[in-house]
């Protein structure tokens, strides 16, 4: 949610910014700006995109060596030119931008009012640059460290002043905000991506921390002062990861590359008749041994990645687990011990619900494994260990490669697991890495739908409601297909458990309600058969995703996408393939904006 970057450099300062804000669309936003010091401060904000902006800045350019830029996705506020950042002070000397939430702000508000500031925007944001305002001394670094000892909630903010023309100020409590060195430059951003092209090296920083910026040199120290000494790390983001390579969206690329990601992980996964994990995995096998349950907590997509991981760790490992929304489970009474582990689902490593409950987790001494495709973000450093998907940056807003490599990395756990505490003989795991081998075969076949898929989203464009049902470990494939198709094409979409149907939501169907049933050959198969019979007997349009070769099932549906025959517990990675794929061309049907849906962000970084 929200983007910032701020640059310092020889460079043409709109054209860095500008491209870094493009390159963090992905993570939400409704209004942008950007400030600029040069002799003065130059401000040039709006509501709405990007193009926009560009078109602002065509007419009435801004230049320098410093600047500050922002994507907003509103919080406090309406979406309007006023509540855009940059925010300035009341002289107009200081600029500033801002990721996060002031929980104290009305009380600091009413202060600054009372001292005589004037406030122009109903943001909480706007009280921070008064707040530095009001301590300012020709010294913008002691500034912000005083008036961040005032903020409640959380923040990353960027801030640059007229009277300071060499360099920038950065300080983030909660929210990620990342440093990228280049040659005689610096860049500060809320997402790795945004320096791609400029810096060779990167510095996360931590809660805390503020960092004084020029161009050849970082000066960075704790809240109180002291200096940190921490290195940079070099840049592993390619900078063809962050473009369409030839695709119409971000989207389609990143389902089609799917089949690629996973072949990739098995390659790194599996070797031997052992699990090999990354570095960061340091649970020793005496702790996996002692493990008595296991809660995965996580939020949308990597909830119902962690619904399929259920299934795994329960059925090869046999330990009891349970799978809990992040934002329910951190306000929920915490009946967990040390007995239990604690798995934290998230593909930015930013999410704030999943990081607020793992924080509850390690106050009672609850060890935690994060499961997780961005390294060094906040869940990655506070968790115990870590496992990375490694999907490479996935900038549609709707998850797609993320989700089938965060179920192939939850099986990789679940096997491991299981060959440490000896509930799985040497065949059994040799059958599953066997099948395992041919999956991304077999997931290129199931992305040669596409073409049928597109034609019957085309019978299908004008519905409104759409129910998608599955039973055992597709219920969750149900319920993302249909967080799918809502998150893109703005379509009501709901995802059932199919023996739940005849318990209330049948009412729901009338004539030609698309019904789409997640029915390949497993041990729950017939059982799908009746619940799709009982829908087809009321007039629903069945729209099936079953295995090659099902005549039962061709005979029932009224379209049937068949993807290969593997074992149940691949299922998911397969089937989610057709489903996002109609997902994506309903959408491109309805002309939304598919890497970019309506009010969602890719990282969701306030609660």
């Amino acid at each position: 949610m929200c983007g910032i970057v701020g640059y310092i450099g020889p460079r043409d300062l709109s054209t860095v910014i500008l491209v870094g804000l493009e390159r963090l669309e992905y993570r939400g936003y409704d209004s942008c700006g950007i400030a600029a010091v040069n002799g003065g401060l130059t401000i040039r904000k709006t509501a709405g995109r990007l193009q926009k902006l560009k078109d602002i800045l065509a007419n009435d350019p801004v230049s320098g060596n410093l600047g500050i830029g922002h994507t907003r996705w509103a919080t406090h506020g309406k979406v309007t030119d006023e509540n855009s950042h940059p925010f300035t002070d009341c002289s107009r000397r200081i600029a500033l931008v801002h990721n996060g939430i002031i929980e104290n702000y009305r009380e600091l508000r009413e202060r600054l009012v009372a001292e005589g500031h004037q406030f122009v925007s109903s943001t909480d944001t706007e009280v921070i640059v008064h707040l530095i305002e009001s301590h300012y001394k020709k010294d913008l670094a002691t500034a912000v460290r005083k008036a961040a000892a005032e903020l409640q909630g959380s923040y990353a903010i960027a801030v640059i002043s007229a009277d300071e023309p060499d360099r920038m100020v950065a300080m983030k409590f909660g929210g990620p905000l990342i440093i990228g060195q280049g040659k005689h430059e610096f860049v500060v951003a809320s997402d790795a991506l945004a320096l791609v092209g400029i810096a060779q090296q990167m510095l996360p920083m931590h809660d805390g921390e503020i960092a004084v910026i020029t161009r050849d040199a970082l000066e960075l120290t704790d809240a109180g002062g002291q200096p940190i000494k921490r290195q940079f790390v070099t840049m592993d983001i390619k900078a063809k990861a962050v473009t369409k390579g030839g695709y119409p969206h971000f989207m389609r690329k990143e389902i089609f590359e799917q089949p690629q990601i996973i072949a990739e992980g098995i390659s790194h996964r599996f070797r031997d008749q052992r699990v090999l994990l990354d570095a960061e995995f340091l649970l020793y096998p005496d702790e996996v041994e002692k493990v008595e349950r296991i809660v995965i907590q996580a939020c949308g997509t990597s909830y119902h990645a962690g619904l399929v991981g259920r299934y795994y760790f329960e059925k090869l490992c046999r330990i009891p687990v349970s799978v809990e929304i992040s934002s329910e489970l951190r306000t929920s009474e915490f009946i967990y011990d040390s007995r239990t582990l604690m798995i934290p689902i998230s593909q930015s490593g930013e999410t704030a619900d999943t990081l607020a409950a793992l924080r509850e987790a390690r106050a009672r001494d609850i060890h935690s494994l994060a499961v997780l495709n961005t390294k060094r973000s906040s869940i990655d450093r506070e968790a115990d260990s870590s496992v990375y998907i490694h999907a490479g940056p996935e900038i549609g807003v709707a998850s797609t490669k993320a989700y089938t490599a965060q179920i192939f990395t939850l099986l990789s756990l679940a096997l491991h697991f299981a060959r440490v505490r000896k509930t799985m003989p040497d065949e059994k795991f040799d059958d599953i890495v066997h099948h395992l081998r041919h999956l991304p075969v077999q997931m290129r076949q199931a992305l040669a739908l596409d073409a049928s898929v597109k034609a019957t989203a085309e019978r299908l464009a004008e519905a409104r409601d759409f129910l998608f049902l599955g039973r055992g470990i597709n219920y969750p494939s149900a319920l993302e297909g249909a967080l799918k198709l809502k998150e893109i094409s703005y379509v009501h979409a709901t995802g059932l458990a199919a023996g739940e149907m005849k318990h209330g939501p049948i009412a729901l169907i009338s004539e030609n309600t698309p019904v789409i049933g997640i029915a390949p050959r497993d041990a729950v198969h017939e059982k799908m058969l009746s619940n799709l019979a009982e829908s087809k007997a009321r007039k629903a349009l069945i729209i099936a995703v079953g295995t090659e070769g099902d005549k039962a099932l061709e005979e029932l549906a009224d379209t049937v996408f068949s993807v290969p025959a593997a074992p149940e517990y691949l299922m998911p990675m397969l089937v989610a393939i057709p489903l996002q794929l109609l997902a994506y061309h309903v959408a491109v049907l309805h002309g939304c904006d598919v890497d970019k849906p309506r009010n969602l962000a890719k990282s969701v970084t306030v609660e």
